[in-house]
């Protein structure tokens, strides 16, 4: 017979081991979800080469069925517009990015022209000082060096996906994008806390919804609280994960990488009810 008194101290030692397992779940699950300065250039590099190699084996007129309506030489004009303008903005110069499109337009080789100008914006990026003086234009952003990098990083590998998708004719799956786990979850946290909380954002719902945002490989998540007012989100990881989870309406599940790019409108690996919404309302435009 088992001495009585044993059993809190038993019990504990079950509670304990229980919990140490969490942990290594946590451990296991767990990544390093800070992307520094040269790991942002590094992934634009990646998806500037990806973009002109895929642009060039897709053809200049080949439709993308991720932008419909525009071809390889309309998605070409605008991210080497985005590219210049960008460039303007680092290095305190005020200029009309408008006609920037018009030149990729009339470009006797648009993929070079894209490259050039991608090339210009990672100099530019290599050459701004730590204490960057410049315009930022989401919510949270970190300082503007920084900001620069991880915006130009997300939107040129956004439309890097777009070449891949006219190359294939179709919309990508994440697993034959270049996208790691580490940019796609550092670009969910971009839209979700940078574009969608601004008073311009999109998202709205008459009936108030929360929907969370669960990435399946990694235990990181977000929360949107969605109404007729700009969005509030909240960020969470590890044992808050389950809680955000719990208190949601809806909830968006995949990898970070499909997530990340359902989230852009790029997949179509994620489904369900939230992702309706989230497909019909929340838009990002330039403007």
């Amino acid at each position: 017979m088992s001495d009585r008194s044993d059993e809190p101290s038993k019990r504990r030692r079950g509670l304990f081991r229980g919990w140490r397992e969490h942990l290594e779940d946590d451990k296991e699950l767990s990544v390093d979800l800070d992307v520094d300065f040269s790991e942002f250039l590094e992934a634009l590099r990646q998806a500037l080469d990806s973009f002109i190699a895929d642009a060039r084996r897709a053809g200049l007129d080949a439709p993308v069925p991720t932008t419909p309506g525009w071809t390889v030489r309309q998605l070409i004009a605008h991210q080497g517009m985005v590219h210049r303008w960008a460039t303007d903005c680092i290095q305190g110069t005020k200029a009309d990015p408008s006609p920037y499109e018009t030149e990729g337009l009339a470009s006797d080789d648009p993929v070079l022209w894209l490259r050039e100008g991608g090339l210009r914006l990672i100099s530019a990026l290599r050459s701004a000082p730590v204490d960057l003086d410049a315009l930022v234009f989401l919510h949270d952003a970190p300082a503007p060096r920084m900001f620069w990098a991880r915006r130009q990083c997300h939107e040129t590998t956004i439309h890097s996906v777009d070449a891949l998708a006219a190359r294939l004719g179709r919309v990508p799956d994440a697993e034959e994008t270049w996208v790691t786990q580490q940019v796609a979850l550092d670009g969910i946290d971009e839209l979700l806390t940078g574009f969608m909380t601004r008073s311009k954002s999109t998202l709205r719902s008459e009936k108030p919804v929360s929907i969370s945002v669960r990435p399946t490989d990694v235990r990181r998540a977000w929360l949107v609280q969605v109404s007729s007012e700009p969005p509030v989100v909240q960020r969470a990881g590890g044992g808050h994960q389950l809680k955000l989870r719990h208190h949601a309406d809806v909830i968006l599940e995949g990898t970070a990488e499909q997530l990340y790019l359902a989230l852009w409108n790029r997949s179509d690996e994620v489904k369900g009810e939230g992702y309706d919404l989230w497909r019909r309302t929340a838009h990002v435009t330039w403007s």
